[in-house]
């Protein structure tokens, strides 16, 4: 399975009224986190570095609802942390599938069996659930043994219970094609469709050493699709964005297509980065200075190829160039000759650090001290 028919005739239809109305930026999917916490620590995550008094935070039912209002995208994506934590997650996805929108509750599945009764089968409701590979590779991502059979069973479960399930996985230096070709054809023969992206490369997380380089990601993806061939993987993605990955196409990210509301706000400038905050959803759009961010523009996007920021601009380009995305999608992902040319880096301005900003300004003194003393003990 891919992308439904239904969601994506939906979707398609918002857009064209977004150009129609000669709106040049336009969310398409609400990054909705109701809550950093969670029940693993994945070595590549640099979401659940904080101090408790934060990571005890919880959005309130009317406030993802109301957000969800504000934005108004066609599709919200509840990541986190993890969202079964949420004690009111039920509630909260019950709201925005009544509004009709296409909801994604993005787990690692540790509680998915247990919370399943939370939730009612819809076209509007899907899980995601977060497989980075095989067992060897997702137990190895996350940190901990059993977590893929675990998650595997859940979805099975979920599927015989009439849910819509995918998986999403992130894919990180020293992925060997062949597996990522083997896990692709599992996800086939289980039923669910596949969100795929390399890791973006957050600074706070404890692994620096396996995000990809541009480079690296396009020559990956070019051998991974070349071992698809004919396979017809459930591939949840435009044709365009995966040409992307296959490096032929020269795309800067459109951050504003997937805008993030978390604990502390409307998150500047994208759900990668952490730069600032607004309080209302207007004040994102008007206040940052989309031009600062992005590969070419910023240290920290210098290797970003992530779904979040670039899916939106190869969804504008297919609606701009119709003929051309058919082209792709019968054609499939070219995987030798030339590549695209990239974006030059040279002029990129510096990196900046916000986050110890972000997080004093949040907490009280004691939690403050007691954070840094924490984190003095890990360094040691």
């Amino acid at each position: 399975m891919g992308v439904p028919l239904f969601q994506q005739m939906k979707v398609a239809a918002y857009v064209l009224k977004q150009r129609l109305k000669g709106r040049k930026r336009y969310p398409l999917v609400l990054m909705l986190e109701p809550l950093f916490r969670c029940n693993l620590a994945c070595s590549g995550c640099g979401k659940i570095d904080y101090p408790d008094e934060i990571l005890n935070r919880r959005l309130s039912v009317k406030e993802c609802l109301d957000a969800v209002d504000e934005c108004g995208a066609p599709v919200v994506a509840i990541p986190g942390g993890e969202p079964l934590l949420h004690k009111e997650i039920g509630e909260i996805v019950a709201g925005i599938v009544a509004r009709k929108k296409f909801v994604s509750v993005c787990t690692n599945a540790l509680l998915l069996e247990k919370k399943l009764h939370l939730f009612t089968p819809s076209r509007y409701l899907f899980f995601s659930v977060h497989l980075d590979g095989l067992k060897e590779e997702h137990d190895r991502s996350v940190c901990l043994e059993g977590v893929f059979e675990r998650a595997v069973s859940a979805i099975r479960k979920a599927r015989k219970a009439g849910f819509q399930v995918n998986v999403n996985a992130t894919i990180f230096e020293g992925a060997k094609p062949e597996r990522v070709a083997a896990f692709l054809d599992f996800c086939k023969e289980l039923g669910v469709g596949v969100t795929i992206s390399p890791g973006f490369a957050y600074e706070r997380a404890p692994d620096q050493e396996h995000f990809l380089s541009r480079r690296r990601t396009r020559e990956l993806f070019r051998a991974i699709f070349r071992l698809g061939r004919g396979k017809k993987w459930p591939i949840n993605h435009s044709a365009l964005y995966l040409d992307f990955l296959a490096g032929n196409q020269t795309y800067r990210c459109t951050p504003w297509g997937m805008p993030t509301r978390n604990v502390f706000g409307w998150q500047k400038p994208c759900y990668l980065l952490a730069e600032g905050y607004a309080k209302s959803f207007q004040e994102l759009m008007e206040t940052t200075d989309w031009d600062a961010y992005g590969t070419g523009n910023y240290a920290k996007c210098a290797n970003c190829m992530a779904h979040c920021g670039y899916e939106p601009t190869a969804a504008a380009d297919a609606m701009a160039h119709p003929l051309k995305a058919l082209f792709v999608a019968l054609r499939g992902p070219k995987t030798d000759g030339p590549m695209a040319p990239d974006i030059p880096l040279a002029g990129a301005r510096p990196a900046e650090e916000h986050f110890e900003e972000i997080v004093r300004a949040e907490v009280s003194d004691e939690e403050w001290q007691r954070y840094l003393r924490k984190r003095r003990s890990k360094a040691a």
